[in-house]
């Protein structure tokens, strides 16, 4: 996208693709609460349901990727349009379907269209906003659908399973994704990739694509099978990129320091953070008695605390006291949040023992996840871009079925075991321990940030065009002056 975009008509493409992009992470979690419904009105069996929600998450992260790295050879905005297509016409068949196969199906196909869209959307943002402080801002508006996404998707699924019926949890992505492919046919400026005569890596596509289907799979059925096999391919994968003429996942990425941070600190920082809204579903409606509708409510302060920080002060802040600064005070607020969630109990209260943690969480992630988004893409060539946009999502994903599941069998097992114990003490016991190993996720984030993202961030070689970073003070930024 060039640089001398109009203001007004590259605001406006910023707008579509962060809206496809929250709807695409909403539906994520906007089904959680219509599970009930959806398993009386089509028959699931208890195990059988869980694919409502794994289906999707195992084809968006599997294909996350090979997504990123599609947008860099046929283009970012050809990618995002038939991904968003794709997604689209998913939804309609998801809401007509009838029967529990039909959902699953189009379920996974939710997933792969939200993949090819999504992967690409942070690459498409970093080189329509040069400028490094109007990058700040974009990233912040970005950041936001992706750290509201899933409180958004839990409120707009209670609201429409209760007022209306489950299948308008998915009939709502149609005028949405309607209305964002013809206006990004209009604003978002074509690209064009360096094509696939630059070749394509099949054997890595499979690799990588099977071991994060495989992962995610294992890690949220708690198939350890899975998850060996997938570690073993992850090997392979990795093996392969250092052979292959054109790598799926250049490993020259990984030698830039801010990149290779800001991935491994998002695996930890999302494991804790996606983590804690699971449990806090749980205990809202199995220790306090909230309905659905009012489980959805509860989280309303989530998103809005976000959008005031993300989107009106995270930019500020990075200008004024750095990236790593900001991500690390972010992350610091998040901890305190979740220290206090561990004293919950049968008798606690929602404004008292839930609301202030919830407010000062999302302060945290407000200011904290931009930040962490601008190092992710510190110093990527413009050609990588694609794929580092891809990157980042995939290991965002990772950590979400990292820390959904090890938080669900941490409070499980610790409920197992009071089982003498009144079940609702017993239940409130497994939350409070899940908190505690949600906050130390994120103590290791804060120790690996303040660790690896310490150093200057190593600039690109001077013949490849860098997408510069955020502005950190006194370091050195590739492609500024």
């Amino acid at each position: 996208m060039a640089e001398n975009h109009p203001t007004r008509s590259r605001g406006l493409a910023l707008a579509v693709l962060c809206t496809a992009s929250l709807m695409v992470v909403l539906d994520s979690s906007i089904v959680a609460v219509a599970l009930p419904a959806i398993q009386a009105d089509l028959g699931f069996t208890p195990a059988g349901l869980a694919w409502v929600v794994t289906a999707y998450l195992v084809a968006f992260g599997g294909l996350l990727l090979i997504s990123g790295r599609l947008g860099d050879l046929l283009g970012r905005r050809r990618v995002f349009l038939g991904g968003l297509g794709l997604f689209t016409l998913a939804s309609l068949a998801a809401g007509l379907a009838a029967d529990a196969g039909v959902l699953v199906v189009a379920r996974f196909a939710q997933g792969v269209g939200g993949a090819l869209a999504s992967a690409v959307v942070l690459g498409m943002i970093v080189t329509m906003y040069p400028e490094p402080r109007a990058r700040a801002k974009a990233i912040g508006v970005y950041s936001f659908t992706q750290a509201a996404g899933a409180s958004i998707g839990l409120i707009a699924g209670g609201a429409l399973t209760q007022a209306l019926s489950w299948h308008w949890t998915f009939y709502v992505n149609l005028p949405i994704g309607v209305a964002a492919l013809l206006l990004a046919v209009r604003v978002v400026e074509a690209d064009r990739g360096t094509g696939l005569r630059q070749g394509l890596d099949v054997l890595g596509a499979v690799l990588v694509t099977a071991a994060v289907m495989l992962g995610v799979y294992g890690i949220s059925s708690s198939s350890w099978g899975a998850v060996v096999a997938a570690v073993v391919l992850l090997a392979a994968f990795a093996v392969r990129q250092g052979k292959a003429r054109t790598p799926l996942l250049p490993l020259r990425l990984f030698r830039i320091r801010a990149v290779a941070g800001a991935n491994v600190v998002m695996v930890l920082m999302v494991a804790g953070m996606l983590g804690f809204q699971f449990v806090t579903a749980l205990y809202l409606q199995q220790v306090l008695g909230l309905d659905a509708l009012g489980t959805g409510v509860a989280f309303v302060p989530v998103p809005l605390v976000i959008a005031v920080a993300s989107l009106g002060f995270a930019d500020r802040l990075a200008a004024r006291f750095g990236p790593r600064a900001v991500l690390l005070s972010g992350l610091g607020l998040v901890i305190v949040g979740l220290l206090l969630l561990t004293r919950v109990s049968v008798g606690g209260a929602y404004f008292t023992d839930v609301l202030p943690p919830l407010l000062l969480m999302g302060l945290g992630a407000g200011v904290a996840i931009p930040a962490l988004m601008g190092l992710s893409m510190a110093d990527v060539p413009a050609a990588d871009a694609g794929v580092a946009s891809g990157l980042i999502n995939t290991t965002q994903q990772v950590g979400a079925a990292v820390g959904t599941a090890v938080l669900a069998a941490v409070a499980a097992s610790r409920t197992e075991s009071l089982g003498a114990v009144d079940h609702r003490e017993a239940l409130a016991a497994g939350f409070r321990l899940a908190y505690g190993v949600s906050a130390g996720f994120l103590i290791a984030a804060v120790a690996l940030g303040g660790l690896v993202l310490a150093r200057r961030t190593r600039p690109a070689p001077a013949s490849v065009p860098a997408v510069p970073a955020a502005p950190e003070p006194e370091v050195c930024i590739a492609g500024q002056a």
